[in-house]
């Protein structure tokens, strides 16, 4: 038998409809309010930043939702993705474990992220959009914008954190090469950004200011839109390609995971993975066990309050329920970029809620540690952020092992480490070190969490 085996669909296997959970689920996700009324908002509270098209999937119910041909052809570029079986990362573990691994780095971005950028870009330039502003933390979604506004001629401008920026810089260098415009956040060119740099010149940034940039940017310009990454519900959304190509894969190989591995920092490859397995189960299915890996200094499921908070540090954003560490709260800059927000996705976050998925957080270091064994093993370098998806891979294998019983994991390797190398020449020189969060500050965060009446 083959040290590692490759499962593989054909184009025809491209999934024809996103998935949204939403439907399956026992009661539905709170309602996003208005910060002014306290009321749900409307479609017209998010025209002047949404496609209304984007606004609709956004809030509907409807179980699956139809992808456009378009979008469809340009995903059969990379998609489907293969499903590897680790033979060789079990053996290395000696463990009893069968460990599968969902691979998004083969995009043209190196990640996930154009499954959704992709779908925004069209539905931005169906709508007659000729410029989008958005913010990035590690890149990965920056660079994946940049790529699908290349694509149909759609402007890009990307506010990205300060500390990433220049951590990173040849995702800075792709998202150029795509035709973006990069700034460091926060910036002089907004109300937003220029306050911040009011009360500290050398603020490192972080993904709830950069929002608020790009979002100034898209509300005063009429022919500008905004676009988001993760945390918002069509985001996830157009991420369900991944687990629903997955589904059809366990069953070519034969097999069903035990327990699902995700990371965690804004919730859209942890949904794109995990929700069509819940909703199989929700209606009936296998019953798996799902564990959200956040980084230990941005932990917003495990030490933040499920509470109304606003999704970005200058509160021009609607109010969403969500496990949240506040707005206002500025994480250290360790190297997984796109795990440093604040809050997470709100139907991640019902779902949590609901007891249908555990929370773990791991140190940076452990996670470098693990992502080096699994390149050492697999062949791959793992993003700093899919490094919280490994090592909990390889914890719930060592697990299998001390319990002599052998179950299927599978976990989403949601992109490459090839822009992160200088990361990882930080780990090996001993520089890469496991950074804290400041309590006080967190504790400040949340105690100024807008005030919201139970409904």
């Amino acid at each position: 038998m083959k040290d590692t085996i490759k499962f593989v669909l054909d184009e025809s296997r491209i999934p024809r409809y996103w998935y949204n959970i939403v439907a399956d689920l026992p009661s539905p996700p709170p309602p996003v309010l208005h910060p002014g009324t306290m009321k749900p908002v409307g479609p017209g509270d998010l025209a002047p930043i949404f496609p209304m098209s984007l606004i609709a999937q956004e809030v509907t119910a409807e179980r699956e939702v139809e992808i456009p041909g378009p979008v469809r052809d340009i995903y059969r570029q990379w998609r489907p993705t293969a499903l590897f079986r680790a033979r060789r990362l079990e053996q290395a573990l000696e463990t009893p474990a069968r460990i599968y691994y969902k691979y998004e780095g083969v995009s043209p971005a190196g990640s996930h992220k154009p499954n959704t950028a992709v779908a925004q870009a069209y539905y931005n330039r169906e709508a007659g959009v000729k410029r989008i502003a958005t913010e990035t933390g590690a890149g990965q979604w920056g660079s994946s914008l940049a790529f699908a506004g290349a694509l149909f001629g759609i402007e890009v401008q990307v506010f990205m954190v300060r500390v990433s920026y220049d951590q990173k810089p040849y995702r800075r260098a792709l998202m150029e090469a795509y035709g973006a415009r990069c700034v460091p956040s926060p910036s002089t060119e907004t109300q937003s950004g220029r306050a911040v740099l009011a009360k500290d010149a050398r603020h490192p940034g972080s993904l709830g200011i950069a929002i608020s940039e790009a979002v100034e940017v898209a509300a005063s310009r009429e022919d500008t839109k905004y676009a988001l990454g993760s945390v918002l519900n069509h985001v996830l959304l157009h991420q369900t390609v991944i687990g629903q190509e997955a589904l059809a894969q366990f069953d070519l190989a034969g097999d069903y995971p035990d327990v699902i591995v995700g990371c965690t920092g804004g919730g859209s490859n942890f949904a794109g993975i995990v929700f069509p397995f819940l909703g199989a189960q929700l209606r009936g299915g296998r019953k798996v066990r799902v564990v959200a890996i956040e980084p230990a200094a941005c932990p917003s499921l495990t030490r933040g309050k499920y509470a109304y908070d606003f999704g970005d540090t200058a509160h021009l954003t609607p109010l969403a329920k969500m496990h949240t560490l506040g707005s206002t709260f500025t994480p250290p800059g360790f190297h997984a970029g796109g795990l440093r927000y604040h809050g997470m996705a709100p139907l991640v976050s019902h779902v949590k809620e609901l007891g249908l998925i555990e929370a773990g957080a791991r140190e940076q270091t452990k996670c470098f540690e693990a992502g080096v064994r699994f390149a050492r093993a697999e062949g791959i370098v793992p993003a700093p952020e899919a490094n919280h998806a490994v090592l909990g891979a390889i914890d719930e294998a060592l697990r299998c092992r001390e319990e002599g019983v052998s179950r299927a994991i599978l976990f989403n390797l949601c992109g490459h480490g090839h822009f992160d190398m200088q990361a990882y020449i930080d780990y090996f020189a001993g520089k890469l070190t496991d950074q804290q969060y400041d309590e006080a500050e967190l504790a400040m965060a949340l105690a100024g969490l807008p005030s919201v009446r139970a409904a």
